[in-house]
């Protein structure tokens, strides 16, 4: 296994089984035991965190989001999925008779389409409390942790470099003026 400035090119069959075990294992194993039954058995909790380090395993890191990914693909939700599942939940009580569970699927597509509003305000950490400086740091550490891992847009993305940056005031080069 070849590595450049110390980043192997490949995933060993440990960090695969690590990874695989992580992300299919979400919520019933913690990562220490993920770490533990991919073969790191001598100190599987720091094994677990420096597997999921972007600086120390960034090509580890990036494999959990791929796999992440699919999963999400596969069995995620989405608004169509959600409302259509919804409603066959629904049509199947009403045909039961079970009007409280007909009526409480119907209650739950018109939440899931903003027919009704339930304001809850959750907070997580506080990065409502950073002033803006604060924030741009916190953004350029995380995105410089990353960057090993993130892979660049391909020119057929569906946004426009513009779009995503519209607070920047860089313009293509086919828009530029000689």
């Amino acid at each position: 296994m070849s590595s450049a400035m110390g980043v192997p090119r490949n995933l060993t069959e440990r960090q695969l089984k690590f990874a695989e075990q992580l992300v299919y294992n979400e919520g019933r194993k913690s990562p220490a035991e993920c770490a533990r039954d991919a073969g790191y058995t001598s100190r599987p909790r720091q094994a677990a965190s420096e597997l999921r380090n972007p600086r120390i395993s960034p090509l580890v890191v990036k494999y959990i989001g791929e796999l992440r990914a699919e999963v999400q693909e596969k069995y995620g939700i989405n608004f169509e999925k959600h409302i259509t599942e919804l409603a066959r939940i629904r049509d199947e009580a009403r045909g039961k008779g079970a009007w409280s569970a007909a009526t409480n699927a119907e209650v739950a597509r018109g939440k899931a389409a903003g027919l009704y509003i339930d304001q809850k305000i959750i907070k997580y950490g506080n990065l409502d409390q950073l002033t803006e400086e604060e924030l741009e740091l916190k953004m350029k550490t995380i995105l410089d942790d990353h960057k090993l891992i993130t892979i660049e847009p391909s020119p057929s993305s569906e946004y426009t470099q513009e779009e995503k940056h519209s607070d920047q005031k860089n313009t293509p080069p086919s828009h530029q003026k000689n």
